[in-house]
């Protein structure tokens, strides 16, 4: 008769340790993990790129139309206006900021089906979350690009604390970068990258580009940011992105040009170092 006791228990280097000490765990969990899909540039494009229309929207879709034959691309999509919309309507009514996160996450949503529509001729298509996170790589054997929302599926277990959601398309769309190994995230957006005041504010003639800074160094900063202030906090923790380079979508050439490692915008050194 077999010892009941011996399938009880199964050998593991964690079986006695407790998860939540770092010390502990450190000797196994300390590794850095596999790259997933080390060839795949990720690009996130902002709402607001979308909502200028066909004057933004076609002259982008021929680039990457034209990046297809040079790089396998996982597309993602921010909210642009529509989700400040309903964030407006939102937290007038007093809806939680669990119920406000998913309400945002729909528009990203239909902006990557109308990318996906109007990419279609190239076998482009767009594919949910869970697709993403189980079957991204077979998609991506069939087609040179896939499109998908950026923003992280948190929805109701979104972090309490602020009205707004604090974890939009931008750190979506790191999340998934550093978590599949990719080799680079280019932030797609309506500004030249990141400016030492809001070019748009008061203070606005005094803005001055910056075109290379560290997440560090963005932590300290107090003024606005052109991505989600928790981008910030999440590339703290990076295991593969080191470097994020912001570019302005409305000029024709500048995403081809990151693609192709030139430094057209504003580059931001994570602080993770490659293997």
């Amino acid at each position: 008769m077999a010892d009941t006791n011996q399938i009880k228990h199964v050998a593991s280097p964690l079986a006695r340790q407790t998860l939540l000490d770092s010390n502990l765990t450190r000797p196994v969990a300390g590794n850095r993990p596999i790259k997933l899909l080390p060839w795949l540039q990720v690009i996130k494009i902002g709402g607001r790129v979308i909502d200028r229309g066909h004057e933004a929207i076609l002259p982008l879709v021929a680039e990457l139309r034209g990046l297809l034959s040079e790089h396998r691309l996982l597309i993602l999509t921010g909210a642009g206006i529509r989700a400040r919309h309903l964030y407006s309507v939102g937290l007038d009514l007093g809806l939680p900021v669990g119920s406000l996160a998913p309400l945002a996450a729909s528009e990203a949503g239909q902006n990557g089906h109308i990318l996906a529509s109007l990419l279609a001729p190239e076998g482009v298509s767009y594919i949910e979350h869970p697709t993403i996170a189980s079957q991204l790589a077979i998609h991506l054997s069939a087609a040179r690009a896939v499109v998908g929302s950026a923003f992280p599926p948190y929805h109701h277990h979104e972090f309490p604390g602020s009205r707004i959601p604090p974890h939009r398309a931008d750190t979506g769309a790191f999340l998934l970068a550093d978590a599949l190994g990719a080799a680079g995230l280019t932030i797609v957006e309506d500004v030249d990258g990141f400016y030492s005041a809001d070019p748009n504010g008061a203070d606005g003639k005094n803005a001055k580009l910056i075109k290379e800074t560290s997440a560090a160094e963005l932590a300290k900063h107090k003024g606005t940011l052109p991505f989600d202030p928790a981008l910030v906090e999440v590339m703290a923790n990076a295991r593969h992105i080191a470097r994020v380079q912001v570019v302005n979508g409305l000029i024709p050439g500048r995403l081809t040009a990151a693609l192709r490692g030139q430094h057209v915008g504003t580059i931001i050194d994570t602080g993770a170092r490659q293997a």
